[in-house]
C-alpha cells in the first residue's frame, strides 16, 4: 500500500502520468522511438550507417596514433581518439557496441522483434568492420610514419592472453559504450553529448580498454603495415571482445536499466499489442 501511494503520489507531481520521474520517462520515450527506427531499418540502412560508423571511429583512431606518436601518453592520445565519437554523434552513425541499450529496449518494450535486432547487430558490425579496415588502409598508405606506432599499440592488444585482466578490460569497454549512449539519449543538448562522446573516447582510448571495434581498426592498421602476427591472431583475440564487450553493455548497463523503467515497459508492450 506504501508503494502503491508513493507511486500514486509521484505521478500525480509530475507532468506525465507514466509510473516513474517525467526525465526517466522521457528519456525512455526517446530511446525505444529511436531504436525501433533502427531496428525497422532496410539492409541498405543498416550496412549504409555501418559503413560509416566505420569511417568515422577511423578518423579518431588516426588522432590517437597521430597523438601518442608525438607525445608517448595513452591519455592524451584518448582524448585526442574521442574526435571519432564525436563524429559518430553527431554524423547519426553507429557502432556494434553503440546498439545495446537502444535497440535492446525496442525489443523489451515489444517494438520489434530479435530477428531485427540480430539483423541490425550483425550488420552493423560486419559493416563497421569493412569501413575501418577501408580507412585504415589510406591511414597506412597515407603516413608511413606512423605505421611503428599502429603496430606497437595493436601488439599489446592481440598478443593479450585471455585471462580475467583481459575480461575485465573487455566488461569494462561494453559498460563505457553502454553508459556513453544512455547519457547521450538523457538530453536533447548536442553540447552535452559531445561531452558524453569525449568522456567515452578518453575513457576508451586513454585507458586501453579492450573495444571489439575500436581495437579492430587498430590492428587492421598494424596488419596493413606489415604486422608481425596475422588475421587470425586477430580473430582469436575479437571473438571474445566482442563476447564480453556485450556482457558488460547488455548485463552491467542495460539490464538495470530494463529493471528500472519496468512499468514503463510493462506500459510500451500494452500499447504496441493494442496496435496489432
Amino acid at each position: 500500500m506504501e508503494d502503491q501511494d508513493a507511486e500514486r503520489a509521484r505521478t500525480e507531481l509530475g507532468d506525465t502520468d507514466a509510473p516513474a520521474e517525467d526525465e526517466v520517462t522521457e528519456a525512455f520515450d526517446r530511446i525505444v522511438s529511436e531504436g525501433a527506427q533502427r531496428l525497422h531499418r532496410t539492409w541498405r540502412e543498416v550496412l549504409a550507417t555501418g559503413l560509416a560508423g566505420g569511417f568515422e571511429v577511423a578518423t579518431g583512431l588516426l588522432a590517437l596514433l597521430a597523438v601518442y606518436a608525438a607525445t608517448g601518453s595513452h591519455l592524451l592520445a584518448g582524448l585526442a581518439f574521442s574526435t571519432g565519437f564525436i563524429a559518430l554523434v553527431l554524423g547519426r552513425s553507429e557502432l556494434f557496441t553503440e546498439g545495446f541499450l537502444v535497440p535492446v529496449t525496442a525489443v523489451a518494450a515489444g517494438r520489434a522483434s530479435v530477428r531485427q535486432l540480430g539483423k541490425v547487430w550483425g550488420g552493423t558490425l560486419v559493416a563497421n568492420l569493412v569501413g575501418g579496415w577501408l580507412v585504415t588502409w589510406l591511414v597506412v598508405r597515407a603516413l608511413p610514419d606512423l605505421r611503428s606506432t599502429a603496430t606497437e599499440q595493436a601488439v599489446h592488444f592481440v598478443d593479450s592472453p585471455l585471462n580475467l585482466q583481459s575480461i575485465s578490460l573487455a566488461v569494462l569497454a561494453g559498460m563505457v559504450m553502454t553508459l556513453m549512449t544512455r547519457m547521450q539519449h538523457g538530453t536533447t543538448s548536442d553540447v552535452a553529448k559531445v561531452v558524453a562522446a569525449v568522456v567515452g573516447g578518453f575513457l576508451i582510448g586513454g585507458l586501453q580498454l579492450f573495444h571489439s571495434i575500436v581495437e579492430s581498426l587498430l590492428a587492421f592498421a598494424a596488419l596493413h603495415a606489415g604486422a608481425p602476427f596475422g588475421y587470425l591472431d586477430w580473430l582469436a583475440w575479437f571473438w571474445y571482445t566482442a563476447l564480453f564487450n556485450l556482457i558488460g553493455g547488455l548485463v552491467v548497463v542495460t539490464l538495470t536499466r530494463l529493471v528500472r523503467s519496468k512499468e514503463l515497459i510493462e506500459r510500451e508492450r500494452a500499447a504496441a499489442r493494442r496496435e496489432e
